[in-house]
């Protein structure tokens, strides 16, 4: 209780705000999104709590960021990259990974109203799939109770998961830690007896419409490989990089060398990676290390992230905590990945 009225002193005092401006004037915050729902959708039942937002909540995050920020569009940061302009001080790009046709049908209209630009990141082989990643689609059945414990228990022991602690959502996410350890085929066979459970009935991943819905809006499209493997684990890096640009921009309607960003699967990436990125004419390249941006000298081209997620932004009882916010994104170190 005392150090939670001391976070809100703090904050309410205008001393986290007065750190930020000081400390943080010339670093670039890029903020990851995922998922953005609306509980009353059917969607929001299966949803994977941990990369999922309420629209509600996420309108309150834009606020904030409003508030202490100058928010940018994706142009900004490549023009800051190759030198034509700088960036404004405490500078904020908004960011969304996979492909989610929600963020299409809920955050566009919260950042249109809010006259935001952001950017995602689009996984080239789920545009217009009905499907989920299988992680999700494990996690949808868990919460749907089509999968019970003793489910999760047989798939855990198959990939040689960690099962001596309890269960739980905890077990099932130490499950698809060890999924994701393992090569498609031994993946594609342990789960092979629980596919008609996999399934939802309703289109989740992006559709070529809303891509062109979301660019209308001001939202930039990336890429975000062409499998969602692991570029550290990817048979073919350059099909993840190359052949996922080939693709998205044939959707859109585009030349390819017009996509010149990309979000990096899982954000797992080496500098090998990066170097074979760059040599295929990308711009800018985004990672999940949870960090701020040195942009002096200049905008680095591989940049950190910082999740937005519900327990970090919003308590037990649903309200909207600003001084959460502010001390996750004010206090971040800043380095320059690249």
């Amino acid at each position: 209780m005392i150090s939670d009225l001391i976070k809100r002193a703090l904050y309410a005092s205008g001393a986290l705000g007065l750190l930020h401006r000081i400390r943080n004037r010339d670093a670039l915050t890029v903020a990851m999104y995922h998922r953005v729902i609306a509980p009353s959708d059917p969607r929001w039942e299966t949803c994977d709590p941990d990369y999922t937002i309420s629209d509600e909540l996420f309108a309150k995050t834009l606020h904030f960021f409003k508030r202490h920020y100058r928010i940018v569009s994706l142009d900004d940061v490549a023009a800051a990259r190759r030198g034509e302009r700088a960036l404004p001080p405490r500078a904020l790009l908004v960011t969304f990974d996979d492909g989610w046709s929600d963020n299409a049908d809920y955050a566009l209209p919260v950042l249109e109203r809010e006259g935001v630009p952001a950017v995602i990141f689009t996984v080239a082989d789920a545009i217009g799939r009905d499907a989920a990643f299988w992680q999700e689609q494990l996690i949808a059945a868990w919460r749907a109770q089509r999968l019970g414990e003793a489910d999760v228990a047989a798939i855990a022991g198959e990939a040689r998961a960690d099962v001596s602690r309890p269960g739980g959502v905890d077990g099932l996410r130490r499950a698809i830690a060890a999924l994701e350890g393992l090569g498609a085929p031994e993946r594609d066979r342990i789960l092979a007896p629980y596919r008609e459970r996999l399934g939802e009935a309703r289109r989740l991943m992006v559709s070529p419409a809303d891509l062109s819905r979301l660019r209308a809006g001001g939202v930039a499209i990336g890429l975000h490989g062409k499998t969602h493997t692991p570029m550290t684990r990817a048979d073919d890096v350059d099909a993840e990089l190359d052949a996922a640009r080939r693709i998205v921009a044939g959707h859109l309607g585009v030349p390819p060398g017009e996509l010149a960003t990309l979000s990096f699967p899982h954000g797992r990436w080496t500098p090998e990676i990066v170097a074979r990125a760059r040599a295929l004419g990308y711009q800018l390249m985004f990672t999940s290390v949870p960090s701020l941006n040195r942009t002096q000298p200049g905008c680095p081209d591989v940049l950190a992230r910082v999740g937005v997620e519900t327990d970090l932004a919003q308590d037990a009882r649903g309200r909207f905590r600003p001084d959460w916010m502010a001390l996750r994104f004010f206090r971040r170190p800043a380095e320059r990945l690249g």
